[in-house]
C-alpha cells in the first residue's frame, strides 16, 4: 500500500509540475495572480473558520487555543494576497530565488536517488541521473539570475518546471522497476 501511495504521489507531483509549468509559458502573470488569490481567498475562508471556532469553542479552552489570533491573521493575509496581487508580482524575482533554492535541494535530493539506482543496477539510473543534473543546471541560472526581464524569467522557470515534470515520471517508473515493484 506505501508504494501504491509513493508511486501515485510521485505522478501527481509530475504532472503538477508539467502543468504548472505550461501555465507560466502561456500566461505567466495571469497565472501566478490567479495561484495568489486562491490562496488568498482560501486563508480568508480558513480564518474565518478558526474565528468561528473560536466562539463556539469553550471560554477557556478558546483562550489556550489562540484561534481568534490565527483567525484574524490568515484573513488578514489572504486579503492581502487577494486584493494586493501586484505586490507579489513585482517581488517574482526574490520568490524566484527561493524557487531556485527549492530546486537546488531536489536536486541533491535526486542525486541521492541517481546513487541508489546505481547501487540497485538499474539500467535506467541514467535517466535519474540526467534529471538531476538538470535540477542543479537550472538552479543555478535562477539563481544567478542571467535574464534581462521577469517574463524571460517566467518563460524559464516554466520550461523547466515542464522538463523536470517529465523527467521525474520517467525517473519514477525506472526507480519503481529497479527496485522491482510491479506498476499496475
Amino acid at each position: 500500500m506505501k508504494a501504491i501511495k509513493e508511486k501515485a504521489n510521485g505522478i501527481v507531483f509530475g504532472v503538477f509540475e508539467v502543468i504548472v509549468g505550461l501555465l507560466l509559458l502561456i500566461n505567466p502573470a495571469g497565472f501566478t495572480s490567479a495561484i495568489i488569490m486562491l490562496a488568498g481567498v482560501a486563508l480568508m475562508v480558513g480564518g474565518l473558520i478558526e474565528i468561528i471556532k473560536y466562539f463556539r469553542t469553550d471560554p477557556i479552552e478558546a483562550a489556550q487555543g489562540q484561534m481568534l489570533v490565527k483567525g484574524l491573521v490568515a484573513v488578514l493575509a489572504g486579503g492581502f494576497c487577494t486584493f494586493q496581487t501586484e505586490w507579489f508580482i513585482i517581488t517574482f524575482p526574490v520568490l524566484t530565488i527561493m524557487y531556485g533554492i527549492v530546486i537546488l535541494l531536489t536536486g541533491v535530493m535526486k542525486i541521492q536517488l541517481t546513487v541508489d539506482m546505481l547501487r540497485l543496477k538499474s539500467p535506467k539510473w541514467s535517466w535519474a541521473g540526467i534529471n538531476a543534473a538538470i535540477s542543479v543546471i537550472c538552479a543555478a541560472v535562477i539563481l544567478n539570475a542571467p535574464f534581462a526581464s521577469t517574463a524571460v524569467l517566467w518563460i524559464f522557470t516554466g520550461a523547466a518546471l515542464m522538463v523536470e515534470g517529465v523527467f521525474d515520471l520517467v525517473t519514477l517508473f525506472a526507480y519503481q522497476r529497479a527496485k522491482g515493484e510491479d506498476l499496475r
